[in-house]
């Protein structure tokens, strides 16, 4: 008889086996739900668009939880990550962006273009921005057409109700719209030459900012830090006053229909313009008559330009050509301004997508993900051949399909 099997004897002749402390064969746990993906990363085709959605350390996470990435070749360069760093992390690097398409979960910064669509295969899921002002039928129907799931990042909600995306991507244009306001006021760049901020015995520079919002918010802190005279204006006064008490008691705040708006303008140095409609589209509340009383040299930073912008003489520009003048005043409209600190944006993207990943793989997949998650649903607009988002379908002019009745449906 051998050891194991005397103590087993033994263990049964005490009694222990009746009371269920005899040793038993451990069972391997394992999730029975959980599910890998395969997700794809295509280098980004739109103008200016220098950010990718995943980190070399963030998809070395995927990997060891047992999900596939493809890459595309110099996806990551514009935010100085190298095709090398995203083999290391497990990545596999494709040479076509007909490849990466070939992934079931296809996760990109912008929305997806006219020659990405031919590469799209029935069935993935979408996940990426969803630039409204510039949505059309024509987009959704080609959607809709190869029963694709398409989640808009921006509409994605965390467990608190916050937008994650949103919010990471307005502080950091907030941060930085302050330091570009400091360029364009300086010698070099022919501006007024004065310091944004403020020294000893000398008047602190004057900074207006419509909105008071999450951009407002860090875009008055870091004018606060500099020591700049700080007026916040905005139609809630709710905002106004949660605004105040973020960014302490050194700004001053007012509501925008009123005649203060008018003087504070014509005063100011630098007005910076982050207003954002519930509607995607942003009411232009500055008129051309106000800028032309504005000092000569005078900045104007509109940051919600890609929203259709707040000042009347606002034009699109770039990265590359990012300032005009009109009645001497600086214009300073590019969309898209976290691109200009690519790597920083690209690493907070990196932290909200992979926890939506991981979260999603646990679940059992997106479709799972979606219907377990009421935060997720919020982000789906097309769901397998249907609209999905009661305000895209106004805007466009077609139905839509309720996504809450396809859970109802689904128990």
């Amino acid at each position: 008889m051998s050891k194991q099997s005397g103590f087993k004897e033994i263990l049964a002749q005490t009694g222990f086996a009746q009371t269920g402390l005899m040793p038993q064969e451990a069972l391997l746990w394992t999730k029975q739900n959980a599910r890998s993906l395969f997700i794809g990363l295509p280098k980004e085709v739109s103008m200016q668009e220098n950010r990718i959605c995943l980190t070399p350390d963030a998809v070395a996470l995927l990997v060891r939880n047992g999900h596939e990435v493809l890459i595309e070749t110099g996806a990551g360069l514009g935010s100085k990550f190298t095709d090398k760093q995203y083999s290391d992390a497990g990545a596999v690097v494709a040479y076509s962006a007909e490849e990466v398409y070939k992934a079931d979960v296809v996760v990109k910064v912008q929305p997806i273009t006219e020659q990405e669509f031919e590469y799209l295969k029935p069935g993935t899921t979408l996940v990426s921005a969803l630039n409204m002002p510039k949505m059309t039928k024509e987009y959704i129907e080609k959607l809709n057409r190869k029963k694709i799931t398409g989640l808009c990042y921006e509409y994605i909600e965390d467990n608190v109700g916050g937008l994650p995306v949103i919010r990471a991507m307005s502080e950091i244009a907030g941060s930085t719209v302050m330091l570009i306001a400091a360029e364009c006021l300086s010698s070099a760049n022919n501006g007024m030459g004065v310091i944004l901020g403020g020294i000893t015995g000398v008047p602190p520079t004057k900074v207006v900012i419509l909105g008071a919002g999450t951009v407002s918010e860090y875009a008055a802190r870091t004018a606060i830090g500099l020591g700049a005279d700080v007026k916040v204006f905005d139609k809630d006064i709710y905002k106004l006053q949660r605004l105040k008490y973020a960014a302490g008691q050194h700004i001053s705040t007012c509501i925008i229909d009123s005649h203060i708006l008018t003087q504070a303008i014509k005063e100011a140095d630098v007005v910076i313009g982050a207003l954002r409609a519930a509607d995607g589209f942003t009411p232009c509340i500055v008129t051309e008559e106000m800028v032309s009383m504005m000092k000569p040299d005078s900045v104007i930073l509109d940051v919600c330009i890609d929203q259709g912008g707040c000042f009347e003489t606002s034009e699109l520009t770039t990265h590359s050509q990012p300032t005009f003048r009109k009645y001497d005043v600086i214009h300073y409209c590019v969309p898209n301004i976290p691109s200009r600190v690519a790597h920083t944006a690209s690493t907070a993207l990196s932290n909200i997508f992979t926890s939506f990943l991981l979260k999603t793989g646990k679940t059992g997949g997106i479709e799972e993900a979606i219907f377990a998650n009421k935060s997720f649903m919020k982000g789906v607009y097309c769901f397998k051949g249907s609209l999905t988002n009661a305000t895209i379908a106004k805007k466009l002019g077609v139905s839509y399909k309720d996504l809450s009745l396809l859970v109802a449906a689904r128990m």
